[in-house]
């Protein structure tokens, strides 16, 4: 088979604003991967939650070292190919474009989306959430109405973990609250943003004012320490994000959370990701799909699980203006994957 490797940017409508800071474009990295007359696709979009940031430079490095080794395989020998990846240190963003393609070349081979290869049920799909960054009470109003102008919003994921502290944390939730339509449901992520003890005063006033779960609340590098005790404590069920990246993960933090999120970009793709649903639900978890600054396109190699999934928070595409990719579509506040087959991506414009 086949290996091509190409970058490409993408500019965000609003810049999003977390506790780890600001971003307003990605350059993210196309793979191509050709057989039979079949092109299958798949995307690595760098992030910085992990030991080491997996950055644009270092994914396409990895690509480009790997491509050759791989091409006396086909894209049905996935799982030869995994282990190669796995044993050559590759980054799991890298790892996630490459499984995604060869995911999306299988499909086409066969004729079928992979939601339907896999026996799932698009009806079980649940709406998405839509993100509200860090920013002032009046900046997040107007971002709750921005949303609200294009899509039917049905949830809101709003980031807190302010360097400005719990008091700013509240302030800017109550503004969310009043702007959103009386029936939305409200996420909250810090994304590792307090401390123990503003965890736990967080928790319990989150759970006072309707928000229905909070995310990494801790950072990831005192977790482990600090989860058990803010899980006995909490009055809100607890995800993790920035402590979970493979299934290995999840056993050890199955007593002291609630829920995982499970993201292609931290999982290695879509093989790893699946491996993850069903050893959470093993473990009595709850399961979410999150991206980081992803295209259509890997947001639907994700869709094409989310009838797995119990919360989804697919929207990272929703907030580009110059997204590359046409692929699943809302419907009433759901990313539903479509009958092409394969991922059922096409393109929307010419990469740069």
């Amino acid at each position: 088979m086949q290996i091509q490797i190409q970058t490409f940017t993408v500019h965000k409508r609003f810049p999003l604003t977390i506790s780890r800071g600001t971003t307003a474009e990605s350059n993210n990295i196309l793979v191509k991967i050709q057989q039979e007359g079949i092109e299958g696709w798949g995307e690595a979009s760098p992030f910085s939650a992990g030991k080491k940031p997996q950055t644009t430079k270092i994914l396409q490095q990895a690509l480009e070292q790997v491509a050759p080794s791989l091409e006396k395989f086909t894209p049905l020998d996935r799982q030869q190919i995994e282990q190669i990846l796995i044993e050559l240190e590759i980054p799991s963003a890298a790892r996630a474009a490459i499984d995604m393609a060869l995911h999306d070349w299988v499909g086409k081979k066969v004729g079928l989306p992979l939601w339907r290869l896999w026996g799932l049920e698009r009806d079980r799909i649940v709406p998405i959430s839509v993100t509200i960054g860090i920013s002032t009470p009046e900046a997040a109003k107007q971002r709750v109405r921005n949303w609200l102008e294009f899509i039917d919003v049905r949830v809101l994921k709003i980031k807190l973990g302010s360097p400005e502290g719990i008091e700013a944390d509240q302030a800017m939730l109550m503004a969310v609250k009043e702007e959103a339509p009386a029936d939305a449901l409200l996420y909250v992520d810090a994304n590792g943003g307090w401390s123990l003890e503003d965890a736990v005063k967080m928790c319990d006033w989150l759970a006072t004012v309707g928000v229905i779960y909070v995310e990494q609340p801790l950072a990831a590098v005192s977790a482990i320490a600090d989860l058990p005790h803010l899980y006995s404590r909490s009055s809100l069920p607890i995800f993790v994000d920035e402590s979970c990246f493979t299934a290995k993960d999840i056993p050890v933090l199955a007593e002291m959370v609630h829920g995982i999120n499970i993201k292609l970009m931290k999982s290695g793709g879509l093989t790893e990701a699946m491996r993850m649903v069903y050893v959470a639900k093993a473990c009595g978890l709850k399961v979410m799909f999150g991206c980081y600054s992803d295209s259509c396109l890997a947001n639907t190699a994700a869709a094409q699980l989310a009838p797995l999934a119990d919360y989804l928070d697919l929207d990272s595409h929703l907030n580009l203006i110059d997204d590359p990719f046409i692929g699943a579509v809302m419907e009433k506040g759901r990313l539903l994957p479509n009958d092409l087959p394969g991922l059922g991506v096409c393109l929307n414009r010419h990469l740069r």
